[in-house]
């Protein structure tokens, strides 16, 4: 292969990473969301903007509001995996622009004044830093069941606020047994790639 990554390194990341449906008990600490978040804040956005917001849920009894909130096949899942975090996205981020990108400060004002075109920049880019999110969990060596079943609206209303758009909840920790479901196929090169 003409790629730079060791074998081992492209399985890690890639060719053996898997969306995990159960997980051990072993905790997510801190220092490793941290670690997480110190690798892949360098993912490359639009504008350097970084949307992204990370609500990790931690306590009994914030996870037990949350469980009440996903799609009854995702439930028990997030209930038992050591660490959930909402992935959301920052519809206000562009006020860090000006500290964000000091070259260009009044991107904020010449691109960003209106909501609507916001919210749209926000999301897009957002999703853009949570797959590199997935990416630093498999890093990390845990394994991320990221999920979108869930009334996301009443997500919004019990953990965020009118800014934030829930964008997915991430379940993360060690795999667990029978963590994974067969690898479903994937389309091939000519199926994707075209030449122009």
């Amino acid at each position: 292969m003409s790629l730079v990554l060791d074998s081992a390194t492209q399985d890690l990341l890639f060719r053996e990473a898997r969306t995990a449906n159960s997980f051990s008990d072993e905790p997510v600490t801190e220092e490793q969301v941290q670690a997480i978040y110190e690798l892949v804040k360098y993912g490359p956005t639009a504008f350097n903007a970084t949307p992204l917001r990370i609500t990790l849920v931690r306590s009994p009894e914030a996870r037990e509001r949350l469980v009440q909130h996903m799609a009854a096949g995702n439930q028990a899942k997030t209930a038992a995996a050591p660490l959930v975090a909402i992935l959301s996205a920052d519809n206000e981020f562009h006020e860090e622009l000006p500290a964000l990108l000091p070259h260009f400060p009044q991107a904020k004002d010449a691109f960003f004044s209106e909501r609507p075109v916001r919210e749209q920049s926000a999301q897009l880019n957002a999703a853009l830093q949570a797959a590199y999110f997935i990416v630093g969990v498999r890093a990390a060596g845990l394994a991320a069941g990221p999920m979108t079943g869930a009334d996301f609206a009443g997500i919004q209303k019990e953990f965020l606020d009118a800014d934030h758009t829930p964008l997915m909840v991430v379940n993360i920790g060690k795999p667990g047994e029978d963590a994974w479901f067969d690898r479903s196929p994937r389309l091939a090169f000519d199926q994707v790639v075209t030449t122009v």
